[in-house]
């Protein structure tokens, strides 16, 4: 298969994914999220789907819980609206690159005003 084809069929389980979340899904706990990225394997038999959920560790433990609960729903309805003739599985993963590239920018920040104090010129 081409990484073409693999690459829009990735994009179009994100955004059906996406609605199905924001539309059907009825847990509140999974309405704020950020579908960061999808990934599919080239014989279109496995799909990772990233997410990232705000709150605490404690609290995106208990949404993915949720989610995963939800796997299930959220499969049957991208049947009824992806017409392919091999629905693959479908994994969801924590996306933590928010996460590690919001705590580097609070570590630039903090050396910023240390470095502004030892250069004055």
């Amino acid at each position: 298969m081409s990484e073409q084809r693999a690459r829009r069929y990735a994009e179009l389980i994100k955004r059906e994914i996406s609605l199905i979340l924001l539309g059907s899904v009825d847990d509140v706990r999974l309405k704020r999220f950020t579908l960061t990225r999808v990934e599919v394997t080239s014989d279109l038999k496995l799909v990772r789907v990233y997410l990232s959920f705000p709150g605490e560790a404690a609290e995106v433990a208990e949404k993915f819980e949720a989610l995963q609960k939800a796997a299930k729903f959220i499969k049957n309805k991208l049947v009824g609206r992806i017409r392919i003739r091999y629905m693959p599985e479908i994994l969801y993963f924590p996306d933590v690159f928010l996460e590690k590239a919001s705590r580097v920018i609070d570590l630039l920040n903090q050396i910023e005003p240390q470095r502004e104090e030892s250069n004055p010129c």
